[in-house]
């Protein structure tokens, strides 16, 4: 799963013009929004909309869960490979 977290970094930092910014740099293990990265709803949308287009996983707004799986790299990571069965 290590490179499947390597890729979502290399992805966030792409997708979300994280100029300078490196997949080292993000902490897989760490939140994503708030204290972590510090991304917010706006980046949110372009992520998800790029897993979307990469992975070809199914997103839903609606879905509680959704939050959980967008917490960090790592739960990405595993919701995408459950995703990919």
């Amino acid at each position: 799963m290590d490179s499947l977290s390597n890729d979502i970094k290399a992805l966030i930092i792409t997708t979300l013009n994280l100029e300078g910014m490196t997949p080292d740099e993000i902490e897989t293990q760490a939140p994503l929004f708030g204290d972590g990265l510090g991304l917010d709803s706006i980046d949110a949308l372009e992520l998800g909309l790029a897993l979307k287009k990469q992975y070809g996983v199914i997103l839903s707004a609606e879905n509680q869960e959704m939050r959980e799986h967008f917490y960090s790299v790592e739960s990405l990571a595993r919701f995408i490979s459950v995703q990919r069965g």
